[in-house]
């Protein structure tokens, strides 16, 4: 199996238009073209993954943190970034990293934080603006069917848990073709009028591109008519964090309890605001920048990583802020990863790292 046909269905996934601006989500080393011996899944392409994949003859890694942010001017071998990066190029390993566009889908990372806890029925916590358009094309009467096909395959018309939505207006258009002209219904110099159907679908804005090539290619006339649109409509699947709400409410101390147990490690938290848990507000990594999210949707409890001693003020009474860890909220990313990709290549090695990346060590 081709390196790209790996790539493809991580990126049908999560795709990499939702990743945040500064980041370096795709393939960072190798190229598509490759045969793939198997996939190790990793949070972090550390030296020590490398060594393990070279070791079990494998030649794809896919990580969830890239291991290359910024540019790189010197292979000097100095960082640890630039040894991984000049090994894997020496034994000819490619390295795939899915971060921020993996965070920002409502089946994520922060999908697979709530089935840890328990709690099924989850939404995006912080929705993400324009990620959506409205997209309107005009079709004679018996191309209808052949368009609509072309732009559901294409990824048009899903809003939420529906797909093949659609909108349909019927109506008479007019055109007439002038010199040079050469109109699949009427003549040069003639105005036709033909009785045509409006289609419209709300897509997803990374998927505008595709789906309108689609329609063009499934589109009779010479020159297809159609029209792009924003909307203000909040995305129902892509965006930052998540949030909903336990089968049943808990004491606050037993939720504490059952977060430390399933995340394996100490927490920081901040007290209760309320003596049982109930709604829950979650942000796989660094997730500070989601507390006014958090507040606002409700949550008795925001749990995150990375924060900062004076941004633990600013639970300020309204929310109670655990501190999981970074790694630690992370972790079953990897999972999260590996049982897709069995998923989808059922006859494939996919097999996950056996090395803890985490930086971090607690006495």
């Amino acid at each position: 199996m081709r390196i790209g046909e790996i790539i493809e269905e991580l990126e049908l996934w999560a795709p990499p238009a939702l990743q945040e601006s500064y980041d370096n989500s795709g393939l960072i080393v190798g190229t598509k073209e490759w045969e793939s011996r198997g996939v190790l899944v990793a949070l972090d392409c550390l030296e020590s993954v490398l060594d393990e994949a070279i070791a079990k003859n494998i030649n794809l890694v896919v990580a969830h943190h890239p291991i290359v942010f910024g540019g790189l001017k010197r292979f000097n071998g100095v960082s640890y970034i630039e040894r991984v990066v000049m090994k894997a190029i020496k034994h000819d390993v490619a390295i795939y990293a899915i971060h921020t566009n993996l965070d920002n889908v409502l089946w994520g990372v922060n999908a697979k934080i709530m089935e840890l806890l328990g709690i099924r029925n989850h939404s995006i916590l912080s929705p993400m603006k324009g990620s959506l358009k409205k997209f309107q094309v005009y079709v004679p009467l018996d191309s209808v069917e052949v368009v609509e096909e072309a732009v559901f395959a294409a990824g048009g018309g899903k809003i939420s848990d529906y797909e093949e939505c659609s909108f349909k207006t019927e109506g008479i258009g007019s055109f007439k073709g002038t010199d040079g002209a050469q109109p699949f219904i009427g003549a040069v110099g003639e105005r036709a009028c033909i009785h045509e159907v409006k289609l419209e679908f709300i897509v997803s804005a990374f998927a505008a591109k595709a789906i309108e090539n689609a329609a063009r290619n499934a589109h009779p006339y010479e020159e297809m008519a159609y029209e792009w649109f924003a909307v203000e409509n909040a995305s129902t699947q892509y965006g930052a964090g998540a949030v909903g709400e336990l089968d049943q409410e808990m004491k606050f101390d037993a939720f504490l309890a059952l977060v430390k147990k399933a995340f394996g490690t100490t927490l920081k938290y901040t007290p209760a605001v309320k003596e049982t848990v109930k709604r829950v507000a979650v942000c796989g990594g660094s997730g500070s920048f989601l507390l006014g999210a958090a507040k606002g949707s409700g949550s008795d409890v925001f749990i995150t990583a990375d924060y900062k001693y004076h941004q633990f003020f600013d639970a300020d009474g309204g929310i109670s802020i655990f501190d999981v860890g970074h790694f630690e909220s992370e972790q079953f990313t990897i999972d999260l990863i590996a049982d897709r990709l069995s998923e989808k290549f059922p006859r494939f090695a996919v097999l996950k790292t056996e090395v803890n990346t985490n930086p971090i060590q607690y006495y």
